[in-house]
């Protein structure tokens, strides 16, 4: 058998923005194939169907995402590191890229409730950052900055769903004032702490 004579790492990160940009649904195999560089046979022997290819771009997906988890996991004020990562959504929502912002958002919406597999890989994402923002909130109440009277996972799993709320209101809200309504959303995210 012959080796694989292209970089499989560079692929699955095109697959990845493939799907960004277009969807599960709107992305075609031609889509994949030019944006791969790669022939319609090696993509399929290399990745699979699409469905796989959509199990590898969240797994992709999910790499790209690790500076979030490593960021809330630093030391320092607790407040300050979940403010740096709302804002870096935030400045991200707004930089005016093409594409269709958080791969984990949108497959909890278009593909996760029809295929039990990307379920499974979302979930799997959603919980690493949750138990991340847990564990800093923990933290943050031991040391005091935090007041202990709530529970830190629930705040964790609150944090999380501001995190992909800022994603959904950055796609989905008039251009007009977006810059506020999501500043509104980590101002009272962060006074919920």
């Amino acid at each position: 058998m012959r080796p694989r004579e292209f970089d499989s790492e560079a692929a699955a990160d095109a697959i990845m923005r493939v799907f960004l940009k277009h969807g599960y649904a709107a992305t075609s195999m031609d889509d994949l194939i030019r944006e791969t560089g790669l022939s319609r046979s090696s993509i399929y022997n290399a990745f699979g169907s699409k469905q796989q290819m959509y199990q590898v771009a969240l797994q992709q997906y999910h790499k790209t995402t690790s500076a979030n988890v490593n960021l809330v996991a630093q030391d320092g004020p607790v407040k300050d590191i979940v403010r740096k990562l709302m804002m870096s959504v935030v400045n991200d929502e707004l930089s005016g890229r093409d594409d269709r912002g958080c791969l984990v958002a949108n497959s909890s919406l278009d593909v996760a409730p029809h295929d039990p597999q990307i379920a499974a890989l979302v979930a799997d994402h959603l919980t690493r950052l949750e138990n991340a923002l847990n564990a800093a909130i923990k933290r943050g109440q031991e040391k005091n900055e935090l007041s202990g009277d709530r529970d830190s996972r629930a705040l964790a799993r609150f944090v999380v769903s501001s995190v992909q709320g800022l994603r959904v209101m950055g796609k989905g809200s008039a251009e007009q004032g977006r810059r506020r309504r999501l500043l509104d959303i980590v101002n009272i995210t962060l006074d919920a702490l």
